[in-house]
């Protein structure tokens, strides 16, 4: 039987979603786990702002283009959306709802918060549409990992928390949503809920292998939402938002750039033939970009 190492952080929820791999590949390789400490796991430990996309993924495609590993996973979101010259995206497990979910101490739906209520969260796309919705919530920071960050709103440091819906699946902790927000409310970032496993682009043994687990609507949802990315040019901290959709061949791609405080946004739609995903989402960016994006992506007015 085939034996490979796959590259993962040592997070929680990364383990997890290594172990979900590890299990769908069982049956026709053994796979090795090795952990890669990354940039961003170091920040997190600190509390300190993740100031660029790829500091989860950066050591870990390191040691897959060295040879140390033989691929890694990683959540799409957390891909930076021009990869290393070496590597390729090869494959897209079925995605997780990629929903953003409420986590309130006592429990309660976000229309029920009280005015001047604390919801954590370190992500401007995430402050951007909660104030939006509502702006008389206080937004604070919320750093750390899904544990860490839980633990602290049962100690009263937040009345509630905004996570993603996939993170918990993974983790076995779905009892803890109060709330699941619609997209009309609080649309997703890109890439949400999807894994992607990245591989060396010429080891064509490995590609072979991993293209089992790939799920076709999954990653060309994926790359509808990083072709927009990448024609906006916009990185982690971009209050960027999207969700793409394949029904029946069909791919629809919604899309929102928005102000951190929520005053402002710039929504587009686009569909077409799933197969032209990536084409899809550039005609999207283009469309926010002539309405005035890259002017809120840099956090001034459009």
């Amino acid at each position: 039987m085939t034996r490979l190492q796959l590259g993962a952080r040592g997070s929680a929820l990364s383990r997890a979603q290594a172990n979900l791999i590890v299990q769908a590949l069982s049956p026709w390789a053994e796979i090795e786990v090795a952990v890669v400490t990354t940039t961003g796991d170091r920040l997190s430990a600190r509390e300190a702002p993740i100031s660029w996309k790829g500091d989860f993924t950066k050591e870990l495609d390191e040691a897959v283009l060295s040879g140390r590993i033989d691929f890694a996973v990683h959540s799409a979101k957390d891909v930076p959306s021009r990869l290393p010259e070496g590597l390729a995206l090869v494959a897209v497990p079925e995605r997780e709802d990629p929903a953003d979910v409420l986590v309130a101490w006592p429990r309660r739906r976000f229309e029920e918060l009280p005015s001047g209520a604390r919801i954590g969260t370190s992500s401007p796309r995430r402050r951007a549409q909660l104030l939006a919705a509502r702006p008389d919530l206080v937004v604070v920071e919320a750093r750390g990992n899904v544990d860490t960050r839980i633990r602290r709103l049962h100690e009263k440091r937040f009345d509630a928390l905004v996570l993603a819906r996939a993170g918990l699946a993974r983790l076995g902790r779905l009892e803890e949503i109060s709330d699941v927000f619609t997209g009309e409310i609080l649309l997703s970032a890109p890439g949400q809920g999807a894994l992607a496993l990245i591989a060396r682009g010429g080891d064509s043994d490995v590609r072979s292998l991993l293209s089992r687990l790939d799920h076709p609507p999954s990653h060309q949802e994926v790359l509808a939402e990083r072709g927009l990315l990448a024609r906006l040019e916009a990185g982690c901290r971009a209050p960027v938002a999207a969700r793409a959709r394949v029904e029946a061949g069909a791919l629809g791609l919604a899309a929102g750039v928005f102000s951190t405080d929520g005053a402002r946004s710039l929504k587009e739609e686009a569909s077409g033939s799933a197969l032209e995903a990536e084409a899809i989402g550039h005609e999207v960016a283009d469309r926010l970009l002539e309405a005035g994006a890259a002017e809120l992506i840099s956090g001034g007015s459009p």
